[in-house]
């Protein structure tokens, strides 16, 4: 099995006093889906952010551990956008007064790439047809298709989510997950952070639950989604879209 990313005895703290993550450990391989799973607080997107080099806006710094993407460390978030290491923050961040094209080329443009719109387009034809209008027109599930179509021309291998379904209609993360599944099949490993515990274990092939900072408990979705702790903690009133 080929690993893509492999985080090591992970370390993160916020203004150099609050502790986010401790010794944080897991690995993605080539083609895989992994799902981080835990309550508001538990350091999933502080991960997301310490893999993706975002860590510095936030006044976070990694202060133990190690992160490393196909065998060699990220430097920064642009040397991750080139090397293929996407995120999709949560809340989408779109361009509001550009248009959907524009945004889409944006992507394309920083990752060094000259093509790919048509593949967004095609995943999500709501997009092709709202091309010439601004992303702050959108709704919020055609915002986060937006979201993640900039993610898509700019070539992932893997690709990170932070949130996907959140505040969107059901109707809308039917078509997210859909699409998720879509891409993994065509080879594009997944890491993804959702609130939504029963629908992250649905799509993931392998979890680690974190619980104030660190992993807790880990293994295969399927196993984690029978264990009776996991499920009374985190799979009591979420439901996965049919």
């Amino acid at each position: 099995m080929i690993i893509v990313l492999v985080v090591s005895d992970l370390d993160v703290s916020y203004q150099g006093a609050i502790a986010a993550l401790r010794s944080v450990s897991l690995t993605v391989p080539a083609g895989g889906v992994v799902a981080l799973v835990g309550n508001n607080g538990a350091g999933k997107t502080t991960l997301l952010r310490a893999v993706s080099r975002n860590l510095r806006r936030h006044r976070g710094e990694i202060t133990g551990g190690t992160v490393t993407f196909e065998g060699r460390p990220l430097r920064d978030p642009g040397d991750c956008v080139r090397r293929g290491l996407i995120q999709v923050p949560e809340g989408r961040r779109i361009f509001g007064r550009l248009t959907v094209e524009e945004n889409l080329r944006l992507a394309a443009h920083a990752a060094g790439r000259t093509g790919g719109l048509d593949r967004a387009y095609e995943l999500f034809p709501v997009l092709a047809q709202r091309r010439r209008q601004p992303g702050l027109l959108l709704s919020g599930g055609e915002q986060q298709m937006l979201a993640l179509g900039r993610a898509l021309v700019a070539g992932p291998r893997l690709l990170m989510l932070d949130e996907p379904s959140l505040g969107l209609a059901p109707q809308a993360v039917a078509r997210i997950v859909e699409v998720l599944k879509e891409i993994n099949t065509a080879g594009v490993a997944l890491l993804l952070v959702e609130q939504n515990a029963a629908l992250a274990l649905s799509l993931a092939h392998h979890a680690y639950v974190l619980e104030l900072g660190r992993v807790s408990l880990q293994g295969p979705a399927e196993k984690l989604r029978d264990d009776p702790d996991v499920r009374r903690l985190y799979l009591g009133a979420t439901a996965v879209p049919t």
